[in-house]
């Protein structure tokens, strides 16, 4: 099953492997523009067989970024950029998407505005961050919409948003580090006028997902996974096509890890909301990957630090399981 094909909506991926959104640090430019290094990585992971290639957590506005070095989409240079590496990305019959969000409390940036839900710092070695106002949720909420525009404009095939791993829609649906007492203390107020402004400048024939944190490792102070099965029946309501599922992030606990220790959220998740889901954590072996398939636990599997250490990772899990697939060019005189 993993080389079956995976229709949503107007998005038809020859396979059901995903390049996992992972930082590169490499917009060496400091304006968040992609530069040959990102093609590169994501053009050579679709020459490899991928089927969807997602790319790194690229962020709605400067502020909004991770460190100096990682990507943006809110100018016109930044989307230039990316459209020439859609272009790359669709001639090896691959499918593109973006990963956009906003850092929130976790941005490093020297000096920079760090922005939250509430003045809590993310552990006790980071900044106190600033408590937005609420006029300034607005304007966020309203740059999500951008960034989605100008990935329209620039080709992508499908967008996600990131409410996972401790970034700023992650950090309004947590009672750890949001306090508010107006209404944006409601956990899931922020992540759904951010969902509905993006679908609001999204064509209706291209799918929305979503990252989403299934649980916190930070009890009691985060939520449970409970909570996130309420949120993610909300978020489906308001257009969420596909959650991809992870967990964690929002504090600096993390958990044992091996093998499929995330599947069982993306499956209770596609099984309890009728929705379908990508998983993702230690899914490289491609005997479990096929396995959460074939039990129909999710629907794509997400790839991450496996196709750093190998770009045709995909050709490489044909082989082991039996299929054929054709790599471009002379790639598959290497096989």
């Amino acid at each position: 099953m993993l080389f079956n094909s995976f229709t949503l909506k107007d998005l038809s991926l020859k396979n059901r492997i995903v390049l996992s959104p992972m930082c590169q640090y490499q917009a060496v430019n400091r304006e968040g523009i992609p530069e040959n290094w990102h093609l590169i990585h994501l053009a050579s992971r679709a020459i490899g067989g991928t089927g969807l290639i997602l790319t790194e957590m690229t962020n709605v506005e400067a502020r909004g970024r991770i460190t100096e070095h990682c990507l943006g989409l809110y100018n016109d240079a930044q989307e230039a950029a990316f459209k020439e590496i859609i272009q790359e990305v669709h001639k090896y019959d691959a499918k593109i998407g973006i990963q956009i969000a906003h850092a929130g409390r976790k941005s490093t940036i020297k000096n920079g505005d760090i922005v939250a839900p509430s003045a809590i710092p993310f552990s006790d070695e980071s900044p106190v961050p600033r408590a937005l106002e609420k006029d300034e949720i607005k304007e966020i909420v309203e740059r999500f919409a951008n960034a989605a525009k100008r990935a329209v404009r620039a080709g992508f095939d499908t967008i996600e948003l990131h409410g996972a791993h401790g970034y700023l829609l992650h950090q309004f649906m947590s009672k750890s580090s949001n306090k508010r007492t107006d209404e944006y203390g409601d956990p899931t107020k922020f992540c759904n006028e951010v969902i509905q402004a993006v679908k609001a400048v999204m064509p209706a024939s291209m799918p929305l997902i979503m990252r989403v944190s299934a649980i916190e490792y930070n009890q009691p102070a985060g939520y449970t996974f409970a909570d996130m099965l309420r949120y993610c029946s909300e978020f489906k309501k308001l257009g969420v096509d596909l959650f991809d599922v992870s967990t964690g992030g929002n504090s600096p606990n993390r958990p044992a890890v091996y093998p499929g220790y995330q599947v069982e959220y993306a499956n209770q998740i596609k099984e309890k909301l009728q929705v379908p889901t990508m998983s993702v954590g230690s899914l490289e072996s491609p005997q479990v990957a096929e396995m959460v398939l074939q039990e129909e636990r999710a629907d794509l599997i997400c790839i991450g630090k496996a196709m750093l250490k190998n770009p045709h990772w995909a050709k490489d899990a044909a082989i082991q399981l039996g299929e054929k697939i054709q790599l471009p060019g002379v790639y598959d005189q290497g096989y």
